[in-house]
């Protein structure tokens, strides 16, 4: 089984900062792409920012100059530093990893529990 477990949301005034992790642990052969979405009250799950093949990223526009992802593929994790926040960048921020399993040797997505960010004006 795999698991993705996240950490680091909380409560913070518009202009802080936040760092979001996300390490996956299981019988993990490789991972192809792994990233971050969110999803806010009453709204669609959207992607925020993702490795993708390589280290290649990609970054929604709302997003862009204000957060940056990184990773540590030793320990499978990958970080959100989100900067220069605001109220519209309050949501459950879920963890997503694209991965192929040793039981399975086939690809799969599978997502965290998710985090709460929010962000107060």
């Amino acid at each position: 089984q795999v698991q993705l477990v996240e950490s680091g949301g909380g409560l913070v005034q518009a202009g802080g900062s936040l760092r979001l992790s996300c390490a996956a642990s299981g019988s993990i052969f490789s991972i192809n792409a792994m990233g971050w979405y969110r999803q806010a009250p009453g709204k669609q799950r959207v992607l925020v920012a993702t490795f993708t093949s390589g280290s290649n990223t990609n970054y929604a526009d709302s997003v862009k100059g204000r957060f940056t992802i990184s990773r540590d593929n030793a320990k499978n994790t990958v970080y959100l530093q989100m900067n220069s926040l605001k109220p519209e960048d309050t949501a459950v921020y879920y963890c997503n990893a694209r991965l192929i399993t040793r039981a399975t040797m086939r690809t799969s997505d599978y997502w965290g529990q998710g985090t709460q960010v929010t962000v107060s004006s």
